[in-house]
């Protein structure tokens, strides 16, 4: 069967698509993540994860090239290590459709095939119930919780830890 989505990096010309699609998903992201809402901050976040240490794709639906998600690889670590840190978001209007889940196996693949990373991580705060249906039907395994170990929308907030190692 030909897969639904596909990965592609973001660019200067998604930022008004982007924008508006953050902003039409605020109420889904809160008070999970503070997504690049506003042109300076999408510009930002597009300088950040064109380093080297960082990779960020946007997963699109294969029938139209909508975006319809967010998968970023971030603080890549080589060497011995070969790590890397998951974090990942859809747009308000395709969760809980499956995209999210088939971009983050793609990224998965991607980062253990292509980028020969061992470990993937994702920290996520303990209410966020989809997040944690979303790593467990990928196959991470919760490792811990981290209490107060992301500041996000102003306050410290507990998390558990879940990795997924290459096979």
């Amino acid at each position: 069967m030909r897969p639904r989505i596909y990965l592609r990096a973001p660019a200067a010309a998604d930022e008004a698509a982007f924008v508006a699609l953050v902003r039409a998903s605020r109420t889904l992201h809160r008070p999970w993540l503070a997504a690049p809402d506003r042109p300076e901050k999408f510009r930002a976040w597009l300088e950040r994860v064109s380093q080297p240490v960082h990779a960020s794709f946007l997963v699109c639906r294969r029938a139209d090239d909508a975006i319809v998600g967010v998968v970023n690889l971030s603080n890549i670590v080589l060497g011995l290590f070969r790590s890397g840190y998951l974090s990942y978001y859809a747009f308000a209007g395709f969760e809980g459709q499956g995209y999210l889940r088939e971009g983050l196996q793609a990224v998965t693949r991607h980062a253990f095939g292509t980028l020969k990373l061992h470990r993937l991580e994702a920290n996520i705060q303990p209410g966020n119930t989809r997040s944690l249906a979303l790593v467990r039907a990928c196959g991470f395994s919760q490792e811990g919780f981290s209490p107060r170990y992301l500041k996000i929308g102003g306050r410290w907030r507990d998390h558990e830890r879940w990795a997924l190692l290459a096979s």
